[in-house]
């Protein structure tokens, strides 16, 4: 003990404890505080090996920058914020570009120990100086919505869009499918009709459009209404029968089950449109299941499966073609349900056929996922859940690949006529919250 008095004495006067002061600048509270940095292993993560979710976290980051408490409400307590925040988040021309909507300011250029010398509230108008001389001037309005506090929030309703309610649904969609007619989509006087459409995907994962022309140059023209076409190894708009051109299903008159496309893509597709342009066999009627509203039943009937299927990495190929060998990258990072940080489902990877040997689970891992993928599959072919309607020229259906599976059944003869395409999702979603209105960019 003797030694390590003497040496706890010498770090203190470099890492001094705990210290604060406070100083009141017109009206406002300052704060710094100044911490022991944190040692490399005090802050570690732990994963799981095969689902990679996070299990433990310890320590929280150092903290060592100076606040400020800022009056916004004449009615509640004063808005702690930091400087460096405060300053990174500048909104003056010189910090931020107020057309592109990007930073301007090199953050990698603030001082760790910056700090506000001055607050000037007036009206609904807050003016700061900080202590590398900058100034600049924020709304009031614009720190209350950003503003955060000791628990960590989300601040998605502040750009919340009018269709951004999902609709679950099942075989009763049938008798009242989401559709729109094609002359409204093109017409070039008006985006209604496209904004329509765009809210039917999203609200139920697809929409039908109807008196379609039957010609494969207008389709295409329909899609790029949309955005531009994702071109992939299939090629950009594709018009086929069961030909084998690809090695893949789709190419032949097999009866496909309920699936998602492009699982083996890192960044798999986010809308596919199809359109039936000619066909004279039997069979071939096509099939939607939901599968948003799927993992809703499972969850509910079976959560400990859901988690399984939520949390299993597994690996999917593309391998038809000699000279393609597609995988994700990488390649088992994906599972079938990916949630966003608040536990919302937001995209489904599910195509049994295209999925990959797997030999990178326990034996109890193993155990574990079939038994939940047999729960998820006799969902997915519950009568209840299935939506079957008669493909035909003049029908397009459009649909979100992320959330709705699509299949078909057997058909015999070999002049089935389908065209497509892909489309990005960021591009589709881009266009939904901005086509026919001006966008408030409140989260830039």
């Amino acid at each position: 003990m003797t030694m390590i008095r003497p040496a706890f004495r010498t770090l203190s006067r470099f890492f001094p404890t705990l210290a604060s002061r406070t100083q009141l600048v017109a009206g406002a509270t300052l704060h710094v505080q100044r911490t022991f940095p944190a040692r490399p292993h005090d802050n570690f993560v732990t994963h799981h090996p095969s689902s990679g979710r996070l299990l433990h976290s310890s320590a929280a980051p150092p903290r060592s920058f100076s606040t400020v408490s800022i009056p916004l409400s004449a009615t509640d307590p004063p808005t702690t914020l930091h400087a460096i925040w405060l300053r990174d988040h500048c909104r003056c021309a010189a910090c931020w570009h107020p057309i592109t909507k990007q930073r301007l300011v090199d953050t990698a250029t603030l001082p760790r120990d910056i700090s506000v010398t001055s607050v000037k509230v007036a009206g609904d108008a807050v003016h700061l100086t900080w202590s590398d001389g900058h100034t600049a001037t924020f709304e009031k309005a614009w720190l209350a919505q950003h503003a955060y506090g000791e628990k960590a929030r989300f601040r998605t309703e502040l750009e919340a869009q009018p269709y951004d309610a999902v609709k679950l649904w099942g075989a009763e969609i049938k008798h009242a499918p989401p559709s729109v007619e094609y002359d409204a989509v093109m017409d070039p006087s008006s985006d209604d009709g496209l904004a329509q459409w765009l809210a039917n995907i999203a609200q139920y994962g697809f929409s039908l459009v109807t008196n379609v022309p039957a010609c494969s140059k207008k389709t295409r023209s329909l899609a790029e209404r949309i955005a531009f076409i994702r071109e992939t190894h299939y090629g950009t708009y594709w018009d086929f029968t069961p030909n084998l051109e690809h090695g893949d299903t789709a190419y032949t008159s097999l009866a496909l089950p309920a699936h998602t496309d492009t699982t083996y893509f890192t960044d798999p597709i986010g809308l596919q449109l199809f359109h039936l342009l000619g066909f004279t066999g039997t069979g071939g009627e096509s099939l939607l299941v939901d599968g948003f509203a799927v993992a809703a039943q499972l969850k509910a009937q079976d959560p400990q499966a859901y988690r399984v299927l939520r949390d299993t990495k597994i690996g999917a190929h593309c391998a038809g073609d000699e000279a393609t060998y597609i995988y994700p990258h990488p390649r088992y990072g994906y599972s079938m349900f990916t949630e966003d940080a608040q536990g919302k489902l937001v995209t489904l990877r599910y195509n049994n056929n295209d999925r990959s040997v797997l030999n990178h689970l326990s034996s109890q891992e193993v155990e574990a996922y079939y038994d939940a993928l047999l729960k998820w599959q006799a969902l997915v072919k519950d009568k209840r859940n299935e939506y079957w309607f008669a493909a035909k020229p003049g029908l397009v259906w459009v649909l979100d690949n992320q959330r709705v599976m699509h299949g078909r059944a057997e058909f015999t003869g070999k002049d089935r006529r389908l065209t497509g395409c892909y489309l990005n999702g960021d591009d589709w979603r881009s266009r939904l919250r901005t086509v026919g209105k001006a966008v408030e960019r409140r989260l830039c």
